[in-house]
């Protein structure tokens, strides 16, 4: 009976410290990714690169775009036959 708790208590203690080990190796990085490095000045560019692009779209292209229709519309004289 002695033995088995002794045994039981033991490799409780083995499961404890390898649980620690590995808990203590999740929490240490040994390096940065990609997206660490450069997901921030990635997605600055992008954005940068979309407002500049229609920016110049809406601004220097010549598009009429026809926004509202007052003072374009002439009335037709209705003829009644």
């Amino acid at each position: 009976m002695m033995f088995l708790l002794v045994k039981n208590a033991l490799s409780g203690l083995k499961i404890r410290n390898i649980q620690q080990i590995m808990a203590r190796q999740n929490h240490t990085k040994c390096s940065l990714d990609f997206h660490e490095k450069y997901g921030n000045a990635v997605l600055a560019s992008g954005a940068a690169f979309c407002v500049v692009t229609w920016g110049f779209l809406t601004t220097q292209m010549g598009i009429e775009w026809n926004l509202s229709p007052v003072g374009r519309v002439t009335p037709v004289q209705w003829n009644e036959e």
